[in-house]
């Protein structure tokens, strides 16, 4: 059957990675990895041994190329590639024409890392690349964006390698306590029991940084505090590394509190998604005055997140994409009077 005289012939290209080892980094367990590539970018992956046979449109097969170019070189320096790598690879590619047209697949295996004792992390995408950056050189950073794009996950991680290396004496992890759209009514036990369900993920994001036992033992003398943002009204806090999280649940007034916490030889992480705040209606979010008042101020470096970031899961990157979609659609008037009747 004679095909379309508009439709251009589909591209045919073989891959070939140095060795099996690496390959099988590559391609994740069962080929997981290049089940992923194929349905992302529409185009057929077959795997034999170290060599990948690529077919397609030829932009979707040179996309894919470099996407196993970029997995390849992560596997060979030691790096996992997990679902959030093919997925945070393919968007940078996507990106790479009109972002970074001067750069290499190749050069991003030179992506800044977070490195610990237990773990060591290198960023995603250019975003959490350019975030690392900021958190090495500046006093304060603001990090927006929606979820699963790494925000308090990387700046726990920063936050514990800045801590192992002895260039703060103690890190301090602050949310403020406010309900997500629920009435949880009274709470029982005592003052950490009542708090620890609203300071959770800082828990579970300390203990992929740090060992079981020494965040434990961190919270016992001292150099580890997690606490709600209401704590920290009067204190000064020097030699610490300071993080807000969901930020944009702080008022104005809380946020101005908190940032004039920051003390002599401190560092302190602003992190939050403005689209969702759980403030009554009508107050604006501390985080977004703060963020237009002071990103142009010297030492306070400030980065943004979009759908394109999120490398948590493939679902949850198309979940944030629908909705940014639908904020942006004129919304009808709901006050005006249907005269039509």
């Amino acid at each position: 059957m004679a095909g379309s005289p508009d439709r251009i012939a589909d591209a045919e290209q073989t891959v070939s990675l140095d060795d099996n080892r690496t390959a099988s980094m590559v391609f994740g367990h069962y080929d997981q990895n290049l089940a992923r590539i194929e349905r992302r970018l529409n185009v057929s992956l077959n795997a034999n041994g170290n060599h990948v046979v690529m077919k397609g449109p030829p932009e979707a097969v040179g996309h894919a190329r470099r996407v196993l170019q970029i997995l390849f070189d992560r596997a060979r320096a030691g790096q996992p590639a997990t679902l959030g790598d093919v997925d945070g690879a393919i968007e940078e590619c996507a990106m790479q024409g009109s972002l970074f047209p001067g750069e290499t697949p190749a050069s991003r295996s030179n992506f800044e890392q977070v490195a610990t004792r237990k773990k060591g992390v290198r960023a995603r995408t250019s975003s959490q690349d350019f975030y690392i950056r900021e958190l090495k050189r500046r006093e304060l950073v603001f990090a927006a964006g929606p979820a699963g794009t790494g925000k308090t996950w990387l700046a726990v991680g920063h936050a514990v390698s800045l801590l192992e290396q002895g260039a703060v004496e103690r890190l301090i992890l602050s949310r403020p306590a406010v309900e997500a759209g629920e009435r949880l009514g009274f709470l029982p036990g005592d003052m950490r029991e009542k708090v620890d369900p609203y300071l959770r993920p800082i828990y579970d994001a300390l203990q992929d940084f740090m060992d079981a036992r020494m965040v434990e033992r961190g919270m016992q003398t001292g150099m580890i505090e997690v606490a709600p943002l209401a704590f920290m009204r009067g204190r000064t806090l020097s030699n610490a590394c300071v993080l807000l999280d969901e930020a944009q649940n702080a008022t104005t007034m809380q946020m101005k509190m908190f940032l004039t916490r920051l003390g002599e030889g401190s560092r302190m992480i602003v992190t939050g998604d403005p689209s969702q705040t759980d403030l009554p209606a009508g107050q604006r979010s501390g985080l977004s005055e703060a963020i237009a008042l002071l990103s142009g101020l010297e030492g306070v470096g400030h980065v943004t997140f979009t759908e394109a970031d999120v490398v948590r899961h493939d679902l949850v990157r198309r979940i944030v994409a629908a909705y940014e979609s639908s904020d942006r659609k004129p919304k009808p008037d709901r006050g005006a009077r249907d005269l039509s009747l």
